[in-house]
């Protein structure tokens, strides 16, 4: 400015000269004078900083939350659990997955070193309670979930046993007294289980019907099998589903429908008129669409294939397993029961889980409306409800991923399903499902809407893996109100903005990171899981300054005065 006040550069120069710095260069500018400081504020300028910095595609709007661009671009800067605040090193093994509590006052980790450890969340993390499985049998530990009321804890392991074996076991251990209440077998053991209602909680079992053909039965489990089990029902029979080509039932969870009702926050990409459609709608009115032909034109093609077979006119013969397949297909076709309606229309909950069609390695997600009734171990214990011909139930939907699923979570609203998912190749067909396609190395973090039963068309990538099929695991993944985290095998977890479909920060380990978990009345507090045998909490920039900042001192009246008390 001049001797009288008067800038010598006009507002709009300095802007032009702003434009080409950086945001820490245009804070720092705007300490000089207050000129520089109004323009240093200026919204435009925090537009064209914002999309440049962190790179977000120009037509992507402004979060519907934010009310200016600076606070956008602070928001994003300063609340990201990026800072490494503490490392524990209590397990001696792999850990494998990490979980809250509701109240986000606890967590728990499972490991290969066979322990379940429950951990206060406090400014500094400490041990509470540490439950060794192995004189269960169980070789390590793999998933953990607290209840509603975060009285009971569901811990899931494997057993002992073959390299193949599949077997696997449930835990629910109490909160208050850290006893183990009961426990319940799990098979496979990748089911994992999930929590239902407060005290019942969901398992698998398997039975093989041929080389590659097999069913999955889903239960509904009382969480106290006591002595009362004498005379009350503890365990009912859920779902009983057909598995096709080696394909099985993993990973179950549970969506609330009834907590749907909370604003979009997420953009929809895409043109649904030229993107192909992943969701498929199998309980439908006949005057709805459905994906694939109808089962009457189905049941006869398959007749007529088999008539063929029978008299030796198929060319090419078909192999042992394909023919088992199709009279697979043929048997269910006539024996499973069609899904059921809410009879007051209400919204229920989903039961979701991975499955599949053409090979052992899980493409598919299956969605199945669990309804009011079902949600109670009273009542008939064996299904008996269906009619004598209804051997299988019928799944409400099914996504189709093309590819291996190697991770799913749901949004804190449990509206939104993200999957981590690697992609086989573009046209790839499944000639032997004991031989699916490659996968590949870059994961897809795909979204899709289980309110409209739409993707949401924007994968998001960074992260990857790099083992095959027949070695890939399960890495699990977190979402908050803002963010989504995910492990990967190339030792950092990830963080996105579930809005601008951007990669916000890498935390690095000293191997595989397989889980994440936000706290969920935290999501500036982020935990991470790794082989490397240590679980690491992250907190916001923001938070740790808040948490380093010097208490303030009294002042020296107050401190004389009290020194004249004494």
């Amino acid at each position: 400015m001049d001797e009288g006040g008067t800038p010598l550069l006009p507002d709009s120069l300095v802007y032009q000269i702003f434009l080409s710095l950086g945001p820490a260069d245009v804070l720092a500018a705007g300490l000089v004078c207050r000129q520089w400081q109004a323009v240093s504020r200026d919204e435009f300028l925090w537009r064209e900083q914002f999309y440049r910095y962190y790179q977000v595609a120009r037509d992507v709007p402004r979060h519907p939350a934010a009310t200016s661009w600076y606070e956008e671009f602070q928001r994003l800067y300063d609340t990201v659990p990026c800072v490494e605040v503490q490392t524990l090193r209590e397990h001696t093994d792999q850990v494998l997955h990490l979980s809250f509590s509701h109240s986000g006052y606890q967590f728990a980790s499972c490991s290969k070193d066979c322990t379940v450890k429950i951990w206060s969340n406090d400014l500094t993390i400490s041990l509470l309670h540490s439950a060794d499985m192995r004189p269960y049998n169980w070789s390590y530990t793999q998933f953990s979930q607290f209840n509603k009321d975060d009285s009971l804890l569901l811990a899931s392991g494997v057993f002992l046993g073959p390299h193949n074996s599949s077997s696997g076991e449930i835990a629910v251990i109490s909160l208050d007294s850290f006893a183990l209440l009961s426990r319940v077998r799990n098979k496979p053991y990748d089911v994992f289980g999930c929590w239902l209602t407060e005290t019942s909680l969901i398992s698998g079992n398997l039975h093989r019907i041929g080389d590659i053909t097999s069913c999955s039965v889903l239960w509904l489990n009382n969480a106290f099998q006591d002595v009362e089990s004498e005379n009350v029902n503890v365990v009912k029979r859920l779902f009983k589903i057909q598995n096709l080509n080696a394909s099985t039932i993993r990973t179950v969870m549970v969506a609330d429908c009834s907590r749907f009702d909370s604003p979009d926050l997420l953009l929809e990409a895409g043109d649904p008129a030229t993107s192909p459609c992943r969701i498929f709608d199998l309980g439908g009115s006949d005057e709805e669409e459905v994906a694939g032909p109808a089962p009457a034109h189905a049941k006869e093609g398959l007749r007529h294939f088999l008539d063929r077979v029978l008299e030796g006119r198929a060319q090419p013969q078909p192999s042992e397993r394909v023919l088992e397949t199709k009279v697979a297909e043929l048997l269910a076709q006539g024996h499973t029961k069609p899904p059921e309606r809410s009879a007051t229309g209400a919204r229920s909950k989903y039961l979701i889980f991975t499955t599949g069609c053409l090979t052992y390695s899980p493409h598919q997600i299956g969605i199945k409306q669990i309804l009011p009734h079902q949600m109670t171990t009273a009542g008939p214990v064996l299904g008996e409800g269906r009619g004598s011909d209804a051997f299988f139930d019928a799944l409400d939907h099914v996504i189709d991923v093309h590819g291996h699923i190697i991770g799913m979570g749901l949004s804190p609203d449990n509206r939104y399903l993200y999957v981590n998912s690697r992609a086989w190749p573009s046209g790839a067909v499944v000639a032997d499902p004991m031989q699916p396609p490659p996968i590949a190395e870059e994961i897809d973090l795909l979204v899709f809407d289980l309110k409209t039963m739409r993707e949401v068309r924007r994968a998001l990538r960074a992260h990857r893996a790099y083992t095959p099929n027949d070695e890939c695991f399960f890495i699990f993944l977190d979402v908050s109100r803002d963010f989504v985290a995910s492990g990967a095998e190339d030792r950092h977890g990830y963080i996105w903005d579930r809005h601008y479909n951007i990669c916000l920060a890498k935390l690095r380990h000293e191997d595989v990171v397989n889980s994440v978990a936000f706290s969920p009345q935290e999501q500036e507090l982020l935990l991470t899981a790794s082989d490397d045998a240590t679980i690491k909490a992250w907190r916001s920039p923001r938070t740790v300054r808040i948490f380093q900042a010097p208490r303030p001192q009294p002042r020296a009246f107050f401190s004389w005065l009290a020194s004249q008390r004494r």
